[in-house]
């Protein structure tokens, strides 16, 4: 793949970023790690004049992409440090995975459907990304890599997974968008081994929150 980011694709990109500080993304941090990404190169060629719009795509596998805004958004919840270890559910086109990359996160990222991980995984490395992808069961986590500092989640789910949140520290937050057909960005806190504290975003451009469901993997 020609990896190509012109003056164009950069004078785009500012734009976008502009129009996600008018819409009420604070951080600076989130809104300097999307600018570093070039959202055009995680997008079909035929979506790539639209890339920088403030809109969700398809992409491979009847997966999206999402919203710039709800990247930025979910994001800037989890107010990552730096070195922090945080785990993503869901790496889907790989954009994600880039800007908690630059973010400065040890980024270790689980994908479900094998032609999406390839494709990703390519791409990515490309990218000089330094991610750790994985291809399996998000539900499951990697137990393996536990705790996490951080996990964010970009599927919809009916309830918090059991099995991530004991691979949260304590102390250590997950964003997720919980429910199925009208799903409500939460925040978790996990505040003891087995108790936590929720945050509710349901009054949040509601628009852009709308994720394919979570689901099992098929191996």
């Amino acid at each position: 793949m020609n990896l190509i980011d012109n003056i164009k694709h950069q004078g785009k990109r500012k734009r976008l970023i502009q129009e996600l500080k008018d819409m009420g993304i604070e951080s600076s941090a989130v809104l300097n790690a999307m600018l570093k990404v070039p959202r055009h190169y995680f997008l079909d060629s035929s979506f790539e004049d639209f890339a920088y719009q403030n809109k969700a795509f398809p992409i491979a596998t009847e997966q999206t992409i999402s919203h710039p805004y709800t990247v930025a958004f979910q994001t800037e919840m989890l107010n990552i440090k730096k070195d922090e270890k945080v785990l993503e559910i869901g790496t889907g086109s790989g954009y994600q995975t880039a800007v908690l990359f630059h973010l400065g996160a040890e980024v270790h990222s689980i994908e479900r459907q094998h032609i999406l991980y390839d494709k990703t995984k390519l791409l990515l490395n490309q990218m000089r990304i330094n991610a750790s992808l994985y291809y399996g069961d998000g539900f499951e986590g990697l137990t393996d890599k536990a705790p996490f500092d951080k996990i964010i989640i970009t599927a919809g789910t009916p309830s918090v997974p059991q099995h991530l949140f004991d691979q949260l520290i304590i102390g250590g937050s997950m964003i997720i968008p919980l429910g199925m057909e009208n799903q409500i960005m939460t925040l978790i806190i996990k505040t003891s081994k087995n108790q936590y504290k929720k945050i509710e975003f349901d009054n949040f451009n509601e628009s852009h929150f709308r994720f394919v469901p979570m689901l099992k993997s098929k191996r």
